[in-house]
């Protein structure tokens, strides 16, 4: 842990039950109440008329919430950095730190947590595996494992579509990817539940001590992985990365690049399928029309994004908008407010699966730090949404079931979403 970041968020609470309406009279966020996942537009409407550069005490961060300057600092490194905004281990309690020891750190040297020269080099190894024939190669493969799950449940009639349908093609698709061996699928997906929790939700100190032992488990885990890739190479990431160790790359680079390689297949992409299915049954969209498919899903991510944001650190003074953003100063760049500016996107709270910019949106960031995944992401979203149409055209909510989102200071997904057919 770097010293001389500011400790922030601050004090965030271990949870409440403030409902999510008291958002739009909110003067601050408040990642302990519903309101900052479920209904923040409102608020961040008002920011972005009144305060575009507003600083939360809450997060102890500057927020820039209007479009042109979140683009704008995602694509400028040399004043809004990246070297540490992922280290969220700041925010952990004495003893959780005590416990983590050096991995408080972890993710230092992930490649969008670090700026050039770094960065260039982490990126080309990292893009080597990430090819256009690569990620098409990965389409047939992940509609199999959705067509097979559905071949199980669909007899059903009904299911929880996060824990049940959402998650288990990604999680298996991302584990055949890194090398991950099928029995022990289950093992990375409960650490990186645990992952996420510790580093991205407000949690109670002595949960936070579990949460960091499993953390702890979950890296030895990935650790003996890139070993066991050095000495027996396969047709997998791991074994394409650890073949660069001592080259290009360390080895806790490599075990960094696998550990949260792993985080986007096993919740951020299901985070965004889950949103994704709540709004097109809600609109009476569902299901959609294969040609519609892929601006639908860029408008999910545009109005529903599983990314609140990103935080860099501000290099040196920056005015901005009548602001002063002192050097050193956290900042959260709210790619969740950009979509909804209304001066970008007409009618923003409005859901258009025709809209001509969906894709405009910030939800893979913007950039050197653009999401290296992001065609991956996109491919299993729509083939994941194309599957369960054909499968399941009667697809509908379960009437009448409370809808909660998991607290989080930057992820927007849902706890449970019941469906049936």
């Amino acid at each position: 842990m770097n010293p001389s970041q500011p400790d922030s968020p601050r004090d965030l609470p271990a949870g409440g039950d403030r409902a999510a309406e008291k958002g739009p009279g909110a003067e601050d966020f408040d990642v302990g109440s519903e309101w900052h996942v479920a209904a923040p537009y409102d608020f961040l409407r008002r920011l972005r008329h009144e305060r575009p550069v507003f600083r939360s005490e809450h997060l102890g961060a500057y927020v820039l919430t209007r479009y042109e300057d979140v683009r704008a600092a995602y694509g400028d490194p040399k004043r809004f950095s990246s070297e540490g905004s992922l280290t969220i281990s700041r925010s952990l309690a004495e003893e959780t730190k005590r416990v983590l020891g050096e991995h408080g750190s972890f993710l230092s040297s992930f490649v969008a947590n670090v700026d050039p020269p770094t960065h260039t080099r982490l990126r080309r190894s990292v893009s080597r595996a990430f090819t256009p024939r690569a990620v098409g190669a990965m389409e047939q493969r992940f509609r199999e494992l959705n067509e097979d799950l559905l071949d199980r449940l669909a007899p059903r009639g009904g299911a929880d579509l996060i824990a049940e349908i959402a998650h288990p093609p990604s999680v298996k698709l991302s584990a055949r990817f890194i090398g991950v061996p099928e029995s022990d699928e289950e093992f990375v997906q409960e650490h990186v539940k645990d992952w996420f929790q510790l580093f991205l939700s407000p949690q109670p100190p002595k949960r936070q001590l579990t949460l960091a032992h499993s953390f702890l488990e979950y890296l030895g885990y990935v650790d003996e992985l890139v070993a066991a890739r050095r000495r027996e190479p396969r047709e997998d990431f791991t074994s394409l990365m650890a073949a660069l160790i001592g080259t290009e790359l360390s080895h806790r680079e490599v075990v960094e690049l696998i550990s949260t390689i792993l985080l986007g297949g096993n919740d951020t992409v299901p985070n965004q399928l889950g949103n994704s299915v709540l709004r097109l049954c809600r609109e009476g969209l569902w299901p959609v029309p294969p040609e519609k498919v892929r601006n639908v899903v860029e408008e999910c991510m545009r109005i529903d994004g599983a990314s609140l944001g990103s935080f860099r650190y501000a290099r040196t003074d920056i005015d901005l908008h009548g602001v002063v953003i002192p050097a050193g100063s956290l900042c959260l760049l709210s790619s969740d407010s950009a979509a909804h500016d209304e001066t970008v996107f007409p009618d923003p709270e409005r859901f258009d699966p025709d809209r001509p910019n969906a894709d405009a949106h910030l939800t893979f960031g913007y950039g050197i730090h653009f999401c290296v995944g992001a065609a991956l992401g996109r491919l299993q979203l729509r083939t994941a949404l194309e599957v369960l149409g054909e499968r399941l055209p009667g697809l509908r909510l379960v009437p009448g079931q409370p809808i909660a989102y998991r607290r989080s200071i930057v992820g927007r997904g849902l706890t449970a979403l019941r469906v049936e057919w």
